[in-house]
């Protein structure tokens, strides 16, 4: 049957993910937020679009899934949860300052940015070119003495340039990057949790 070979295939692809997958980039993103929590700096989050919904997930998993009895606990705060603050930044600043209008407000030197991007803010549609926002925010905590993790699929994009470290899926299909992104932030938050924990 047609839907079998599909689920099949769709499996096949999310293993071939799995195993190509640069390892040393997903243990680069540990220590960089492993460094935020030792030192006290808060971590940023955003996206676009469903990229949004991912960079809410990490969130919350930072803010939670880390807590160990006895430790201090992450910084976290997502970009892209404050529906009537972000549609007067748009409103007034546009969709490129979305991010960095409230970087400006929030940022502290050291501070983590966290931007996740299917394409890596490559390629555009009708609105122009995609995810200028990410970037813009990115190239501001990198001028501003911060660290950027990137969450990115297909070749990487400009995000693979501009972020310390980018993990990207590299796979050419939209829903398999999106879903393994958030395989990645549950991967990551578990492992920093252990960290704490051994610390």
């Amino acid at each position: 049957m047609k839907n079998d070979y599909e689920i099949e295939k769709y499996f096949n692809e999310i293993k071939k993910i799995a195993a190509d997958i640069s390892r040393e980039d997903i243990d680069a993103a540990i220590e960089i937020l492993f460094d935020a929590w030792k030192n006290n700096n808060q971590v940023f989050f955003c996206g676009n679009g469903g990229s949004a919904s991912t960079a809410t997930h990490f969130m919350c998993d930072l803010f939670k899934v880390t807590i160990v009895e006895g430790k201090k606990r992450f910084k976290a705060h997502c970009l892209n949860d404050n529906i009537p603050l972000m549609t007067a930044l748009i409103n007034d600043d546009g969709w490129d300052n979305l991010f960095i209008e409230q970087l400006k407000n929030l940022y502290n030197k050291g501070d983590v940015l966290v931007c996740f991007s299917v394409h890596g803010g490559s390629g555009k549609d009708k609105a122009g070119a995609w995810s200028q926002n990410l970037l813009k925010a990115m190239d501001y905590i990198n001028k501003n003495g911060g660290k950027t993790i990137g969450f990115a699929g297909f070749d990487g994009g400009a995000m693979k340039e501009i972020a310390d470290v980018c993990i990207v899926v590299p796979f050419n299909a939209t829903p398999h990057v999106e879903a393994f992104h958030v395989v990645l932030q549950h991967l990551i938050a578990f492992r920093l949790k252990e960290k704490i924990m051994e610390s």
